[in-house]
């Protein structure tokens, strides 16, 4: 990824700044990029202090790392961490980037309360014990008016790739479950909505600005399909795009990206 003139440039005109530019990514980093861009001039500072909770191996870190924030990444994964500080080393970025192992529910074993700009939490919810407890740790590490961009699993996806697959009990079953999960082989120990969502950032001090659906077509539509048009993965990211903001499709996305910041607490 090239390291030039960072700030002066479209999220969506340039590609390489795109964590993988995938279909996967592209709608979450081009809301990401917007918020920090806004968040540094509200903060009147180019560098904001960015934790990226569950960052793995810096898909999304790095990026951000070349946009010149300083970023700590928390997992729980040596190896993880390990190919973390290699490919920061390799974007140039290896001063701003600091990785430590860790994990949501004793976050504040390894980071510090309110010490942080931007918080993401991306495919973390999913995984803790208890939602809750966790998006309020990830709510406590950010700084009044801190932004937190949270992803996470969406229960309506599940249930649609279940019943395409022709796994109709399973697709039934996920639709009933608390935790949205179609059986006992299911990778994913929790899904949620996008009300289920925005109740636990509200219950946490956080204002929500926006939600948006994301992989709404991208794991239902066939790999030939893309694959074998050249411009078929450029339109299919264009309809993602059109499609992640409008409300009607949050309930079929594999996921959900909500975005909101921590209230400033009143004085007196």
């Amino acid at each position: 990824m090239s390291d030039h003139s960072p700030r002066t440039t479209s999220p969506r005109s340039d590609s390489s700044r795109q964590p993988r530019a995938s279909l996967r990514t592209a709608v979450v980093w081009d809301v990401l990029k917007d918020a920090l861009d806004r968040r540094a001039k509200s903060a009147g500072s180019e560098a904001l202090d960015v934790l990226d909770t569950g960052g793995g191996s810096g898909n999304f870190a790095v990026p951000v790392a070349q946009l010149g924030h300083r970023v700590t990444v928390v997992d729980p994964s040596p190896n993880a961490l390990f190919a973390l500080e290699r490919r920061a080393a390799e974007a140039g970025v290896a001063d701003r980037v600091r990785g430590v192992q860790g994990d949501v529910s004793g976050l504040f074993d390894v980071v510090e309360r309110e010490g942080y700009d931007v918080v993401l939490c991306h495919g973390v919810l999913e995984y803790v014990e208890e939602p809750a407890e966790g998006v309020r740790n990830v709510v406590g590490a950010l700084r009044s008016g801190g932004v937190l961009s949270l992803l996470a699993a969406g229960l309506g996806g599940a249930v649609i790739a279940r019943a395409l697959a022709g796994h109709f009990k399973e697709a039934r079953q996920a639709l009933d479950d608390p935790a949205g999960r179609w059986g006992e082989g299911d990778p994913v120990p929790r899904r949620f909505t996008a009300e289920q969502l925005t109740e636990l950032l509200g219950g946490a001090g956080v204002d929500v600005g926006a939600v948006h659906g994301v992989r709404v077509f991208a794991d239902l539509v066939p790999g030939v399909l893309v694959d074998t048009e050249p411009s078929a993965q450029r339109e299919l990211l264009k309809l993602e795009a059109a499609a992640a903001e409008l409300p009607a499709f949050h309930a079929v996305a594999s996921q959900l990206h909500v975005l909101g910041e921590k209230r400033v607490a009143e004085e007196g």
